[in-house]
């Protein structure tokens, strides 16, 4: 009797598990840092300008990062979203503070950063761009705590003639 040779090319594509476990709990990670990032643009947009909001807002975006990640993704990212929203939004809070001091108006600032969540929540489901964003917002943050001028001066210094 002939036996039957198996085509290799044939054959079926075996996947280990633990391999698809660990990518898809290295994404969802990235996906609830992310989210939380967004979640702490939004917050700190509408809360920040208070007098202590940007203390509020990380508080307030702790929150929701823990309990979006918690119902949405995964019990597991439910701390990787808080995280995102606290660095979010203490980080889009300076940068709230000082466009407000700067002369820049509420409602633009609000509006703007409330399209720059948005956005920030699109890309959060992109591989890696959810940990790529924490990164930024944490250079924002940096970069904002050199300080700098307070109002831009523009054409107002021409008109001193």
């Amino acid at each position: 009797m002939k036996q039957k040779s198996e085509n290799p090319a044939k054959a079926p594509l075996r996947i280990d598990t633990s391999t698809l476990l660990a990518v898809g709990l290295w994404y969802w990670l990235g996906v609830a840092l992310g989210l939380g990032v967004a979640l702490g643009t939004v917050v700190a947009g509408l809360i920040a300008p208070a007098r202590a909001g940007v203390f509020l807002a990380a508080i307030t975006a702790l929150a929701a990062g823990f309990g979006l990640a918690l119902v949405f993704v995964a019990p597991l990212a439910a701390l990787s979203g808080a995280a995102g929203g606290a660095a979010g939004a203490i980080a889009i809070g300076q940068l709230c503070r000082r466009t407000l001091t700067r002369g820049g108006t509420r409602g633009a600032t609000a509006a703007l950063l409330l399209f720059l969540g948005l956005v920030a929540g699109g890309l959060a489901f992109v591989p890696a761009l959810g940990y790529v964003e924490v990164v930024l917002v944490v250079l924002l943050a940096l970069r904002l705590r050199r300080g700098g001028g307070d109002r831009y001066a523009g054409l107002r210094m021409l008109a001193h003639d």
